[in-house]
């Protein structure tokens, strides 16, 4: 385990370690250690509009996904009904699928309706793999809560609205937290998918980093953007944990 967690987290550490680096390839060891390619990273206006871009498509994303996913929890969760298997199964299925083969489906669905690329089709992408993972959280809080307060909650008068709001949603609030920011961070993170629904010219935070990876003297620059991802990473994946940990030291 040891050595499988060192084969990710060290060249992690590197890229980290690099954007500090003076020189201006990826060279190792350090030649010297400058704050400068920070400071330009700050001032690249191709990395500010690839960060805005990134954040609006997985907000809008995110909230496709928080929508649909919910539903579709309650739909498997709380209901039979014929093809209820199958269902479950076309959720999953994107998030389990190469993302070149979604990519592609997903262009030719958006030729052949007319859809035209930009915003709009990015989230939309997102959205179909974002959802399996709001799904998945709202959809196992339901089988731990069960029904028990929501039947309370009707017995005693309470409408079913009434009792969404105070007795459901109070239990399913950290699961839809945990799974939207899972949904954003995994929306942020794409690269293969948004390669073929994006308009020319839509950059997000990943594509700015390929086509910038190997071009002359901003090797630097992409180890800054690079370096800003990976701590800001760490800050949804621990909510999300934290969110979904079971008081009793379990997880939900």
């Amino acid at each position: 385990m040891a050595l499988g967690l060192a084969f990710i987290y060290v060249p992690l550490a590197v890229v980290l370690v690099n954007s500090f680096n003076t020189s201006r390839t990826f060279g190792w060891p350090p030649s010297g250690f400058t704050l400068d390619w920070w400071g330009r990273a700050l001032d690249s206006s191709g990395v500010r509009s690839a960060v805005v871009t990134s954040v609006v498509v997985a907000l809008g994303a995110t909230a496709v996904a928080l929508l649909l996913g919910t539903m579709l929890a309650f739909a498997v969760g709380r209901y039979r009904f014929f093809g209820r298997q199958t269902v479950s199964l076309l959720v999953i299925l994107p998030i389990a699928l190469p993302g070149i083969v979604t990519g592609i489906a997903l262009r030719s669905a958006f030729t052949v309706i007319g859809l035209p690329f930009g915003y709009l089709t990015v989230i939309v992408a997102h959205a179909t793999f974002c959802i399996v993972v709001v799904h998945n959280n709202v959809l196992a809080r339901l089988r731990r809560t069960g029904t028990s307060l929501e039947e309370a909650s009707a017995d005693l008068g309470a409408g079913s609205w009434t009792t969404f709001r105070l007795v459901t949603l109070p239990q399913l609030r950290s699961a839809l937290v945990a799974g939207g920011l899972l949904a954003f961070a995994l929306s942020f993170d794409e690269i293969v998918v948004t390669t073929f629904t994006a308009a020319p010219g839509l950059n997000t935070v990943p594509i700015w980093i390929f086509e910038n990876l190997f071009r002359p003297n901003q090797a630097p620059v992409v180890n800054v953007v690079a370096a800003v991802l990976i701590l800001l990473s760490v800050i949804p994946i621990w909510v999300s944990q934290r969110l979904s940990a079971d008081p009793a030291g379990g997880r939900l």
